[in-house]
């Protein structure tokens, strides 16, 4: 299995990897004319990001996005990890483990990165039991947003 960075020539597959994604973990169906551009601006500027994909065999069998907040109260970078998908036919064979030692590796490299988050859906155990497995833990935290609207500018 090869861990490599993406390139733009990946956003097809990113951008289906995240409506599966959304169908499988929430039911919802993202609008193509919205998560095309919004993948494929992430590889047009790096301070949005970037994403990992897994090759097996020459096939994509998983990736992810890396997201940046920076934290004033530890005076370092959150890598924050989102859009986490791995094909059926790959679950359960390590793939989201080497992306996330991949993701550490290169924190580890740049320097100034303080920890690592992502959120998940309740009720998706399957998912939390291998982030727990990995080291992660659950927070404190509850998280609250509210999404703007088109058209709005308040």
């Amino acid at each position: 299995m090869e861990i490599r960075k993406a390139t733009e020539k990946d956003a097809p597959l990113l951008i289906e990897f995240n409506q599966a994604m959304a169908f499988e973990t929430e039911g919802k169906r993202l609008d193509p004319s919205v998560i095309g551009p919004g993948v494929r601006a992430v590889f047009g500027d790096v301070t949005k990001g970037f994403y990992l994909v897994a090759e097996v065999e020459k096939m994509i069998a998983g990736g992810l996005m890396v997201t940046l907040e920076w934290s004033d109260w530890r005076n370092g970078w959150f890598w924050w990890i989102q859009s986490v998908y791995v094909r059926q036919d790959f679950r359960g064979r390590g793939v989201y483990r080497r992306l996330y030692e991949h993701v550490k590796r290169l924190a580890d490299e740049q320097g100034g990165v303080c920890g690592f988050r992502l959120y998940v859906e309740r009720e998706n155990e399957r998912a939390m039991r291998v982030y727990e497995k990995l080291g992660m833990s659950r927070t404190d935290y509850e998280m609250y947003e509210e999404i703007k609207r088109p058209g709005r500018s308040d």
